[in-house]
């Protein structure tokens, strides 16, 4: 198979949560241990740190490997999902894994394939382990794809384990309140592996503060604890939380006897968009409209997303709107602004939420607007109408966001 048919196979072959969401998702991890045993287990072949949390983890995953890079290290990245190419999950400082090791990959494990049937996540992982063992890294950067205690990702023993927040997300999978989604987010805590906390309320403390003890591991709340001010070309008002936790981490991370400058840090912060390619996150895409786009998904991610859009300078709000049928959608709706116009639309994938239905239930929050089928036609319309002083937000779920990037990159490379 060629790279594009490698993809179409683990595409519509696996169980694939980002397409179709609760029936992909694998409630043990047997299939992901069974299928790093045939490769000969190379999650135990490289250090690594290990990233959990409801919002932010992308960030932090990607501020600490553009520092790494920055001191020299080879840096391998895994992350979830991806918005353009499935490549983009799978990184050594910065480099998307070549379509050759993705192709090869597949082909040697196709057998094993047939039996485990692996879902498409369990397969990923097993992909991006196995390169960086290949490739020799000295440290990967390691981020959960939902909850932690369950998720794929956590065969590893990491130097470090970081859980940034805990939100209502994936409650489906994770519980439906706080401290159930607290007690598998902190699945990821190892005996006498240090634990940063990014953000955590009173209750939630107790939660952490309990699971590391009883795993003797030593537990730091970046909150409490005083850094100093880093430049960060990730310019969204959230990034200060993800900042924070990163800084933290670092300190943990060279107290461990890694060699990481000052110099390396204030590098890394300033070059993450450059180091490793992040997109997505408050992204500016043209200034006359002002257009941005931003992955935040969740009531706690567009909170702040929205908040931070207030404090823009613009004569008419456009709204680019899409989500996926699996949110609290009434949760979500509430938080905008009536006074925007709206453009509601369904990303490319078949959790999208209905155009109509969305629409409709906006309509109870005195959001109006129009609604197009994809992406692309939303954009393009929003495009039209708004003038020179406007501000266009593109968002709701990180797949409109990825479609809105892939169309624009295609007619990039007209």
């Amino acid at each position: 198979m060629n790279y594009k048919e490698t993809l179409d196979f683990m595409f519509s072959q696996l169980p694939m949560f980002q397409r179709i969401g609760k029936a992909a998702y694998k409630a043990d991890l047997n299939n992901t241990i069974a299928l790093l045993k045939a490769i000969d287990h190379p999650e135990h072949s490289f250090k690594s740190i290990h990233i959990a949390g409801t919002n932010g983890k992308g960030s932090t995953s990607h501020m600490l490997a553009s520092v790494f890079q920055e001191a020299g290290f080879k840096t391998g990245l895994y992350t979830s999902p991806h918005l353009i190419d499935f490549r983009e999950r799978i990184k050594i400082n910065g480099v998307e894994i070549p379509e050759k090791d993705v192709i090869e990959f597949i082909a040697k494990i196709s057998e094993e394939i047939k039996v485990i049937k692996p879902s498409f996540f369990e397969l990923t992982v097993a992909m991006a382990f196995y390169y960086f063992r290949k490739e020799k890294v000295d440290i990967a950067i390691i981020e959960t794809g939902l909850g932690g205690r369950l998720d794929s990702t956590n065969v590893i023993i990491p130097e470090l384990s970081i859980i940034t927040n805990i939100g209502m997300d994936h409650m489906q999978f994770l519980g439906n309140d706080l401290i159930s989604i607290a007690k598998e987010k902190a699945g990821i805590i190892k005996k006498e592996i240090p634990v940063v906390i990014g953000q955590a309320t009173g209750e939630l403390r107790k939660v952490f503060s309990s699971i590391a003890n009883d795993h003797n591991a030593e537990i730091y709340y970046a909150e409490d604890i005083a850094t100093s001010n880093y430049e960060c070309d990730l310019k969204g008002n959230y990034q200060r939380f993800n900042i924070k936790t990163t800084l933290v981490a670092l300190d943990i991370i060279r107290k461990l006897k890694w060699d990481i400058s000052e110099e390396a840090i204030r590098m890394g912060l300033s070059h993450v968009k450059a180091n490793t390619g992040l997109l997505g996150r408050w992204e500016i895409l043209s200034k006359e409209p002002k257009v941005i786009c931003d992955t935040g998904h969740n009531s706690e991610g567009l909170l702040e997303v929205l908040s931070q859009l207030k404090k823009e300078d613009f004569d008419q709000l456009h709204i680019v709107l899409g989500m996926v049928n699996d949110k609290e959608v009434s949760k979500i709706l509430k938080l905008f602004p009536s006074s925007a116009r709206y453009y509601f639309c369904q990303a490319s994938i078949p959790r999208s939420l209905d155009v109509d239905e969305l629409s409709k239930e906006a309509l109870k929050f005195n959001l109006n607007g129009l609604c197009y089928k994809t992406v692309k036609d939303a954009y393009l319309s929003a495009i039209s109408k708004a003038k020179k002083n406007d501000l266009i937000f593109v968002g709701g779920s990180t797949f409109v966001v990825a479609d809105l990037l892939t169309y624009i990159k295609s007619i990039q490379h007209q």
